[in-house]
């Protein structure tokens, strides 16, 4: 076997080098310009797309059978949303990370979108905790791989088969300060919630200060203008305590 430390052999290329597609590894001139979800969403006049799709029907068939296949057996499990930008150093991540270890050792997996920042905070506090970390990545064209703390990490291509993984598989949703991204989770799950779609869900938002002004914006404007009831209000929790999120999501039954 050759020695690594072998100076006269080329270093390897660091994992977040590499560009994810699906389960294929990619660098170099092998990156594609687009993603296939761009690909499968933009317009334009070239009749292709009659040819095209009924092949992406099978591809988007194939990532829902993976997706389950992979995931169908990890027992209960929470996921963790939250901003790739709020890196270690950051109380947002140091919280993701406490909460997560809090979670996984009461019995939870712990699922996030397999990323940095608070994805990252969360796959590791899961496996200081004992508990199964998990990655759902996806293929973006600023983002490559999934983080070293995932165990079980499956990458999608479309965005609507990644989340249908995140409601099936998980038993509650705990969302730290975060973008675009963590508002589509978030408001995904109260919709889904709101019209019965899932049931026994419990949405945990943490840290007071960054959600709060959402909040009353949903009560100043959604509430008063009747586009939402006083109910929707119980459909989620806001906190700053650790104590409060583990007590409101429960054991997971693997203890």
């Amino acid at each position: 076997m050759a020695d690594r430390d072998d100076p006269d052999l080329p270093e390897t290329e660091p994992e977040s080098e590499y560009y994810r597609k699906g389960p294929l590894r990619l660098r170099g001139d092998q990156v594609p310009e687009t993603t296939t979800d761009q690909r499968l969403l933009e317009s334009g006049s070239s009749t292709d797309w009659v040819h095209e799709d009924p092949w992406r029907v099978m591809r988007i068939q194939a990532e829902f059978v993976e997706g389950f296949g992979s995931l169908a057996e990890i027992g209960p499990a929470v996921s963790i949303f939250g901003s790739a930008r709020l890196h270690a150093g950051t109380q947002a991540y140091a919280d993701a990370r406490e909460i997560a270890r809090r979670l996984a050792e009461s019995g939870n997996a712990v699922i996030t979108g397999g990323g940095p920042g608070i994805m990252e905070a969360g796959n590791l506090g899961a496996v200081e905790g004992g508990g199964v970390s998990i990655g759902l990545g996806i293929e973006l064209p600023f983002e490559s791989g999934l983080n070293d703390h995932v165990e079980l990490g499956v990458n999608f291509r479309y965005f609507f088969v990644r989340k249908t993984m995140f409601l099936k598989y998980s038993r509650g949703f705990v969302v730290m300060p975060g973008g675009f991204g963590t508002l589509d989770e978030l408001f995904e799950a109260f919709t889904m919630v709101q019209t019965g779609k899932v049931t026994s869900f419990p949405i945990v938002l943490f840290g007071t200060e960054y959600w709060q002004g959402l909040v009353d914006w949903m009560r100043e404007s959604m509430l008063a203008t009747g586009t939402i009831t006083e109910k929707d209000f119980d459909l989620f929790t806001l906190t700053d305590d650790i104590d409060e999120v583990v007590d409101a999501i429960g054991p997971g039954g693997r203890v």
